[in-house]
Order: C-alpha cells, then sequence, then structure tokens
C-alpha cells in the first residue's frame, strides 16, 4: 500500500505539468492583453510605453515557455506570484478564499448523505410501492433541476416571500449558509438517492439476503451491517466526486449568492483575465481529484477484501 501511494503522488507530477501547461496555453491563446484590459477596466487612459513597462513588469513580454517555466518553479516554491488586479500575494488570496469553500463543501455533503441514504434505502425497501414512486419522482425532478435554478426558486421563497434568510451573502455566516446548502444539496441528493436505492436493491436481490431471512434475520440487521457494509463502496465513490468538486468550488452557486469561497474567486479572475489566480485555480482543482481518488482507492482497499486480494496476487 505504501508503493501504491507513493507511486500515485508520483503520478500527480506529469498530471499538474500537463494539466497546468494546457491552461496556460489556453489562456495566451484565447486572444486579448491582461495588462490592457486591467487598464481598460480601471477606465485608465494610459500610453503604450507605459503598457509595455507593465507587461515587463509582470515578465509578460517574455517567450511563452520562459513565462510557463518561471510560473511552475516559482508554484512549486509556494510562489505563485502577484494578483494582476489586486497586486496581493496570489497564495494568501487563495488561503483567503479556500475557508468558505470548505464550510459550504461540508454541510453540502452532510445534508446531502442525510438525506439520500435514508431515502434511497427506504426506497429500495418499498421497491415499487407508491412510496417508492414517490421518492423516485422527486429525485428525478431534483436531479433535473439545475443548481441556478433551484437557487433562484429559493431564493424568491425564503427570501422574498417568506422574508426569513438573506438574498445573499451577509455578517451572519449560519443564516447566509443555508440557502447555498440547500441548492447544493438538492441537486446531490437527489442523484445519490438514485444511486443508493440502485445498490441497495440489487444486494437485497443477492443470495446470502435471502439466506439471512430464511434464517428469520430481522429486516433492519440485514440493511444495516450487510447491505449497507456492502453498498459502502458506491457510497464512497459518490462521496469522492461530490468533495472534489465542491471543493474545487461551486462557481454558480457562489456566483449566485456571493459566497466569498475559491469558485467565485475562479469566475472573477477569468472575467478579468487575472492569469495568476485562474493559475493556482487550476494547480488547485488538479491536486484534489488526484487526491481524492488516491484517498478513495485507500479505502477500497481496507473496505472491500476483493481489493485486497488482487493487490496481494500482483
Amino acid at each position: 500500500m505504501t508503493k501504491y501511494i507513493l507511486k500515485r503522488l508520483l503520478q500527480l507530477i506529469p498530471i499538474l505539468i500537463g494539466i497546468t501547461f494546457l491552461s496556460f496555453a489556453m489562456m495566451r491563446l484565447a486572444g486579448g492583453d491582461a495588462v490592457t484590459y486591467m487598464y481598460e477596466n480601471a477606465g485608465s487612459a494610459v500610453s503604450q510605453e507605459v503598457i509595455d513597462a507593465t507587461r515587463k513588469e509582470y515578465g509578460l513580454d517574455q517567450p511563452f515557455l520562459v513565462q510557463y517555466g518561471k510560473w511552475f518553479c516559482g508554484m512549486i516554491t509556494g510562489d505563485m506570484g502577484k494578483s494582476y488586479v489586486s497586486k496581493r500575494d496570489v497564495y494568501d488570496t487563495f488561503i483567503e478564499k479556500l475557508p468558505a469553500t470548505i464550510v459550504l463543501t461540508v454541510s453540502s455533503v452532510i445534508l446531502t448523505m442525510l438525506i439520500a441514504i435514508p431515502l434511497g434505502i427506504y426506497s429500495a425497501v418499498r421497491h415499487n410501492r407508491w412510496v417508492d414512486y414517490l421518492i423516485r419522482f422527486f429525485s428525478f425532478i431534483g436531479n433535473s433541476m439545475p443548481n441556478f435554478f433551484a437557487a433562484l426558486v429559493l431564493m424568491y421563497l425564503f427570501s422574498i416571500k417568506l422574508g426569513w434568510l438573506p438574498v445573499i451573502t451577509t455578517d451572519n455566516m449560519a443564516l447566509s449558509l443555508v440557502l447555498p446548502t440547500l441548492t447544493l444539496a438538492i441537486s446531490m441528493a437527489s442523484k445519490y438517492t438514485r444511486q443508493v436505492r440502485t445498490t441497495v436493491l440489487e444486494e437485497l436481490n443477492k443470495d446470502y439476503v435471502t439466506g439471512a431471512r430464511a434464517r428469520g434475520v430481522r429486516g433492519s440487521v440485514i440493511i444495516w451491517k450487510n447491505v449497507m457494509k456492502s453498498s459502502m463502496l458506491t457510497i464512497i465513490t459518490l462521496l469522492a466526486l461530490s468533495i472534489g468538486s465542491l471543493l474545487g468550488g461551486t462557481t454558480i452557486v457562489e456566483t449566485i449568492f456571493m459566497w466569498d469561497g475559491v469558485g467565485k474567486m475562479a469566475v472573477d479572475a477569468i472575467t478579468m483575465r487575472d492569469y495568476p489566480i485562474i493559475q493556482a485555480y487550476v494547480a488547485w482543482m488538479a491536486i484534489i481529484y488526484v487526491v481524492v481518488n488516491l484517498i478513495t482507492d485507500i479505502l477500497y482497499h481496507y473496505l472491500d477484501p476483493r481489493v485486497r486480494l488482487g493487490g496481494d496476487r500482483t
């Protein structure tokens, strides 16, 4: 397992180089000059000499490979440069935005699991009954609803009509967290309820469940001690995908609710062509997905004996 972990961590290096190189190249090929846009956005009329001097200051006058090489070496040592817009250190800016995204990620995942797992199990146990059809119907509606539409509906209902919650983020973080969390949980819980239902239903139709029932084992014991243990791999996979995506910042939700996380930071940076911030975000996304997948594989190793046996044979 130690060798496997080291191997996966070493694989991060070429992945990181490839992803950051491609994103670096696409930003340069997208057209437009970051310095010119920066002055235009600030409403400043400056001469070409000032623009050239600023480009030289940021190293944008150098060849593409030289720019990328300097940026990548700096990133490895923790120096991601300075923002073209705020002039602040990119690393400090990123660390400042990250806690808000982590809080939103944790709250969304917890609420999703509290909804999806019980409903998925109950729907499977009540297979082809009216409760099963009702749960599947609402999960289909929730899964089909885009996040931005769910956000607008929730804002209209709880903020405008009822006045219970703020429309956008305020100083009261507890209340401000409710609507973004609900928005994300609606989509994820709807999708994962159907996944949990399918997985549990497959397990319920297996021979070991039939044998346990024939021996007089209670249904609740079969569900929670046997079926759920076998279904944990699917649930862990779903969690890994969700956490990786959420930690990257849910750009639409964070922007709608003005939640000051890394997703909103990335949208603002793209709008203003703030290349250092965009590159830091891309590197973060690459690292997150590799690390989350590594943690998932390690959990597979400990939860599924077939994975351990397969690993021993190789």
